[in-house]
């Protein structure tokens, strides 16, 4: 029979393998989402910004050069995603999410649509991450 620690300690490390796969799994949706709607905005700039409703940027390298640095950005999401409690800059990747949201929300009107997009992977990264770290702490159990 086993005892109290023992079963604690396999609920602990089942809550973290399992908050931990959740959360590579929404990071790697995230950058999969990030990827396509950058090379689509690349491809297609003019009709992309026309959807939007906002206004042809001239010249238009410049909204495809920041379809460009969303890429970059993702390619830095890739080591969390791969193994998200070894490396602790898995935060500053979704605090990254947030920092987008908030720059377009000052910024504001039509472009808000291009922060609405990283609350949706950033809260449930967040909310993710936070438990598995907490269940990869000693005494870390889900209550």
């Amino acid at each position: 029979m086993t005892t109290g620690p023992e079963i604690s300690h396999s609920r602990r490390s089942f809550g973290t393998a399992a908050a931990a796969q959740c959360f590579k799994v929404v990071k790697w949706l995230g950058i999969a989402a990030n990827v396509i709607v950058a090379v689509i905005s690349i491809i297609w700039t003019d009709a992309v910004l026309n959807v939007l409703h906002i206004e042809i940027a001239q010249p238009v390298v410049w909204p495809r050069f920041a379809a460009f640095l969303l890429i970059l950005l993702s390619i830095f999401y890739v080591p969390s995603a791969i193994d998200p409690l070894y490396h602790r800059y898995s935060v500053v990747a979704v605090i990254c999410r947030f920092g987008g949201f908030a720059f377009f929300t000052i910024v504001g009107g039509r472009y808000i649509i291009f922060g609405l997009f990283d609350p949706k992977c950033g809260i449930p990264q967040a909310v993710l991450l936070l438990f598995a770290w907490k269940f990869s702490q000693p005494g870390g159990t889900a209550r």
